[in-house]
């Protein structure tokens, strides 16, 4: 058995079910005894403990989706990290990948794609504006609600998009069905790289196939680099002509030519949502020409390879001289003078020849005319090379580092630009070798103004963003973007995010006075503070044992403590007085229902127990020979999952509604939801309801 099952994290998180095992962490199902609610909590495997990159990786996951509130993505309520155990505690998602809903549909309907994908891209949006890439974007991170809605989890490989440059070990990081070109040669990502993925998701969803497939992962990665895929019409044509233009746009190899932004795709997608006829008439180079190339190209390659394309040495059209002996032929002396006058004559051409030519080259008798010296700065030294070919003498005088200009950029040049020279004057340069490099430190934890004062000393520029932060206190560094252990540049800006101590501290409790009791409840459980049942006050009456008219509703809060408008922590109980009478019931009383089920066909006795919630609250030892049915009656309040076992081994599953008295089965489900979790899909159980048509 697991060992985390069963136990309590930091007082509060008790662990129920593993649910999920990914690359470097499992996911659990657990209670939240504090929130009285179910949360979903992730643990780094104990073997990644002392790996320091793994460790990076998963605070990294942490910080990251901490920055981060959006409906589309999953929330993080708390980290726990210490020499134990690393965690972080999420929001529980009910349902399945859309990976599994893809192989399920196998094809899916445009106007459904175009749903998902939208949430996708303003998941992304509100992310990439926070300066954070993902870089893992896959159907298999997008956990699908049985409503149609989307969640964006692991984040665990996300980075910074605020430099210009990548992380030491940077490389063709994500899945790589769904990477960019960029991620797959190691090259810089930023934003445009989870644009590149979301556009090949779109291409499985409505294609039902992915745009490369091969027998190798490296296969794969070098077709991502170099090839272009299918036209999706190609392989679905109920793809509409504007809807297969954005895809190919999402998808172009050069970053520069794809979507700029989440955003700027968005609004085509809502173009064509308006008119799904709408042509783009955007420039993509057509698969099958390339196609074409790439099979004329190869086999050229191939016959060069067997030797079939080595060229043939034309037979001479003139006659061939007869086999004959040489002395059959009468030689003839030459005549002298004639001969040397004629070698004369050739010499005396060649020298004139070659007199013209210093002429022409020279000009030694043409003026040679001013010029202006170009500003050579920030420019190319290989484009320069060409452009003033002839005209300057261009000379590299040294090569070193700059904090301004790129590699291949001149940072210096002698003479000014602006002077006037004579052509053919040479000119001195200086060529950057780049900017100089440092990588960052790990600055999570430190007092902000240090932290400040050493990027200042390696030149690097700074922005201080302020956020809450539950793990750092009010003052000190939550972390950097560019993150601990990336290489910068100097001249770089780096986003500081200072801690403003825990939110937590600042909760502000709302009026409850003269609302319902159970409305009171849900409003107390959004701003993380809970209620509690002190005093129930019963209605005046007459003579008769009426209830004078007039009185508050029965259910009604009277007081509070604390009283509105207080500071308190998250998590303090608001202590209420309440209004009785007739349809009133207290809800902290537990409310029995009965659930009878069927037995398992066998010979003899077994032992049953009943769990809600993971907590046991009954048994029985029924003998199957005897009867075929049994009846169990769990207490609770509110929704609960009602577990069956029988011999130890899980029979039944139950949701159950206390406060209604009603129970659905779901017993079928779960077993799906644990076959989902080995195959590290689902943070819980599927559900059999059809996803409802997009809006449009």
């Amino acid at each position: 058995m697991d060992k985390y099952i069963g136990k309590k994290l930091d007082g509060r998180y008790e662990i129920r079910e593993l649910i999920g095992v990914g690359g470097m962490a499992n996911v659990y199902k657990a209670y939240d005894v504090l929130e009285n609610r179910v949360v979903a909590v992730k643990i780094l495997r104990e073997e990644y403990m002392n790996n320091d990159e793994f460790m990076r990786r998963f605070r990294n996951e942490s910080r990251a989706i901490s920055l981060l509130d959006h409906p589309n993505i999953v929330k993080v309520y708390d980290v726990i990290f210490s020499n134990r155990i690393q965690s972080i505690v999420m929001e529980y998602i009910d349902g399945i990948t859309l990976k599994d809903y893809i192989e399920q549909e196998h094809v899916l309907r445009w106007k459904e794609a175009l749903h998902f994908t939208v949430q996708i891209l303003r998941a992304l949006q509100h992310a990439h504006d926070k300066g954070i890439v993902h870089r893992d974007i896959k159907p298999q991170n997008i956990m699908l609600l049985s409503d149609g809605t989307i969640k964006i989890t692991d984040f665990g490989i996300a980075r910074f998009s605020r430099s210009s440059t990548k992380t030491i070990t940077d490389k063709a990081i994500g899945s790589v069905h769904y990477i960019s070109p960029e991620q797959a040669s190691g090259a810089f990502t930023d934003a445009r790289s989870d644009i590149y993925s979301v556009g090949v998701m779109m291409f499985e969803m409505l294609t039902g196939k992915l745009p490369f497939e091969a027998d190798t992962l490296v296969s794969v990665a070098v077709k991502q680099i170099q090839s272009q895929p299918a036209l999706p019409r190609s392989i679905n044509p109920d793809i509409p002509e504007g809807l297969q233009e954005i895809v190919m746009r999402a998808m172009q190899k050069d970053a520069d030519k794809r979507y700029q932004s989440a955003a700027e795709m968005l609004h085509d997608i809502d173009e064509f949502k308006k008119n799904p006829s709408i042509v783009f008439s955007y420039k993509y180079e057509q698969p099958a020409q390339v196609h074409i190339q790439n099979e004329l190209r190869h086999q050229r390659e191939e016959k060069a390879a067997h030797g079939e394309t080595k060229p043939v040495k034309k037979e001479k059209h003139s006659a061939k001289r007869k086999n004959i002996p040489d002395d059959t032929y009468e030689r003839k002396p030459l005549p002298v003078i004639p001969v040397m006058a004629g070698i004369a004559f050739a010499f005396l051409l060649a020298a004139c020849a070659f007199i013209g030519m210093l002429f022409v080259v020279n000009k030694p008798f043409e003026q040679v005319e001013n010029t202006t010296v170009p500003d050579l700065l920030g420019q190319s030294y290989e484009s320069i090379k060409t452009q003033y070919a002839g005209q300057f003498n261009i000379v590299v005088e040294e090569e070193g580092p700059s904090s301004v200009y790129e590699e291949g950029e001149i940072y210096d040049q002698n003479p000014d630009p602006g002077l006037t020279v004579k052509e053919q004057s040479t000119i001195s340069i200086k060529v950057s070798t780049g900017k100089q490099t440092v990588v960052l430190e790990d600055y999570a934890g430190k007092d902000s103004t240090e932290v400040f004062r050493d990027l200042n000393s390696k030149n690097l520029k700074w922005v201080e963003t302020e956020t809450y932060s539950n793990e750092y206190a009010a003052g000190t560094v939550v972390m950097t973007a560019p993150g601990a252990g990336e290489e910068v540049a100097e001249g770089d800006e780096i986003s500081v995010y200072v801690s403003l101590g825990s939110q937590e501290q600042n909760q502000t409790v709302p009026l409850i006075v003269g609302m319902n009791y159970h409305e009171a409840r849900t409003l107390l459980t959004t701003r993380r503070l809970r209620i509690e049942l002190v005093e129930e006050v019963q209605p005046e009456t007459d003579e008769d044992g009426n209830v004078i008219a007039g009185q508050q509703a029965a259910g009604t809060i009277l007081s509070q403590s604390p009283t509105e408008d207080t500071q308190v922590p998250a998590g303090t109980v608001i202590n209420v007085t309440v209004m009785g009478g007739e349809g009133w019931e207290d809800p902290n009383k537990p409310i029995q229902v009965e659930i009878p089920f069927d037995l398992p066909q066998g010979d003899g006795v077994v032992h049953v127990q009943t769990y809600v919630d993971g907590v046991e609250t009954g048994y029985g030892d029924p003998d199957l020979s005897k009867q075929s049915t049994w009846t169990t009656r769990p207490t609770g309040r509110g929704d609960s999952k009602v577990e069956i076992y029988i011999d130890g081994e899980l029979y039944k599953t139950f949701d159950v509604n206390f406060d209604n008295g009603t129970y659905v089965e779901t017993t079928d489900l779960q077993a799906l939801g644990e076959q989902l979790s080995q195959q590290g899909g689902s943070y819980g159980e599927n559900t059999d309801e059809d996803y409802p048509e997009p809006q449009e």
